[in-house]
């Protein structure tokens, strides 16, 4: 009786599960050839090795090891305990895990990751550097981050017995005299320490070199949701528009559907205020501090679009809350929404149930898994 009273069980709950119409997993139709061609753009990772032509370390052991050195030290800033590792905490992704970016003051942005950031070609959220190790330049030197100057940061370097050996390691002679190729010296070393900042293999990488060499099995072991999240995140959702590539990013800038304000509460200009910055930069490439013997032909898009921001790359993206240029926004969930409604396009919006989609795949994006999705989390997915 026991057995025969546990099987009526088991059929009234699937009856039960019919009846409200919730999803079992089931297989999902074959990828079409182009479907497979567009995921297969999305790798492979990680990423071949590449140089700077504008920074002579770059890719150097010895640069590296003196740009690890003088990302985690004290003596770059002014203010008291301060570091580069401070805003991009290793353990945090290297990122802070903050709305918005605290140095010497409450800054204006979120903090980015380093990881993966030498696949770049603009730098910070308004493209206002491009090079990275201009862009390691531009917290030392502002006011409201680490507040030192040229001299400061040259002094640091010439004073620190340990900082002097690995400088003479990696450059090949005793810190420069002139506190400002001191100062360029020492970005070019950060830059060749965070150029080795790329983050692991994860289970999307699996399952894309899976569908390429067309192990079905194993492509078939990706979660079903993650699997018709990847299908809309190409397909009728549109986001590789954007978030294309490796890194999922095109690396250029477009317009923000958030509005959001600088420090000072004046209207944060993105991409126009970068673009103003960058030309009048003395550290832009083709200037008297770079390295490359060719002059560097400039990126496609100069584009100045007042609001617009550079697109951020999606590894990693479930494990670096929060989101947006701002860090307004807690969840992928809602990250989604002001893209769900699509606006323009001959297509429905995306349903709450395929934004869980996409974030299903998004976080397959992370090599250690994300913290668990809570039912506190889920409701405030709206």
């Amino acid at each position: 009786m026991r057995f025969w009273a546990l099987v009526g069980w088991a059929v009234a709950a699937l009856a039960l599960v019919a009846g409200l119409g919730l999803l079992l997993p089931t297989d999902l139709p074959p990828l079409r050839a182009e479907e497979l061609a567009t995921i297969g753009s999305l790798g492979p990772w990680p990423p071949p090795a590449a140089t700077d032509p504008s920074n002579r370390v770059s890719g150097r052991a010895e640069a590296a090891a003196l740009g690890e050195a003088l990302f985690h030290t004290t003596r770059l800033s002014t203010v008291g305990g301060l570091r580069c590792a401070s805003c991009h905490a290793p353990w945090r992704q290297f990122t802070d895990g903050r709305p918005r970016a605290l140095g010497a003051e409450d800054g204006a942005r979120n903090t980015p990751s380093l990881l993966n950031v030498r696949l770049q070609h603009w730098f910070g959220w308004d493209g206002a550097n491009d090079s990275l190790w201009s862009q390691s330049i531009r917290p030392m030197l502002d006011a409201r981050e680490m507040r030192a100057d040229a001299a400061h940061v040259a002094r640091a370097l010439r004073d620190d017995e340990t900082l002097k050996g690995l400088y003479a390691q990696a450059f090949g002679s005793a810190p420069p005299a002139d506190d400002e190729l001191a100062l360029v010296d020492v970005g070019k070393a950060l830059a060749a320490y965070q150029e080795t900042l790329i983050s692991d293999r994860t289970p999307f990488d699996a399952h894309r070199d899976a569908l390429m060499r067309g192990d079905g099995p194993a492509a078939a072991s990706y979660p079903v949701a993650a699997q018709r999240g990847l299908r809309l995140f190409i397909g009728r959702g549109e986001c590789i528009a954007c978030h294309a590539g490796p890194s999922f990013s095109d690396g250029e800038f477009h317009r923000s559907r958030i509005a959001s304000t600088l420090h000072d509460g004046a209207p944060d200009g993105g991409r126009a205020l970068g673009l103003q910055k960058l030309l009048t930069s003395p550290y832009a490439r083709n200037g008297r501090f770079d390295d490359a013997v060719e002059a560097a032909p400039r990126p496609a898009s100069q584009t100045a679009e007042a609001g617009a921001f550079r697109t951020p790359a999606l590894r990693e993206v479930g494990t670096t809350a929060p989101y947006m240029h701002d860090g307004s926004i807690a969840t992928l969930c809602d990250a989604l929404r002001p893209h769900a409604a699509l606006e323009g396009r001959p297509v429905p919006a995306l349903t709450l149930a395929e934004r869980r989609d996409i974030v299903a795949f998004l976080r397959t994006l992370s090599a250690r898994k994300p913290a668990p999705l809570d039912d506190e989390g889920a409701m405030t997915c709206r």
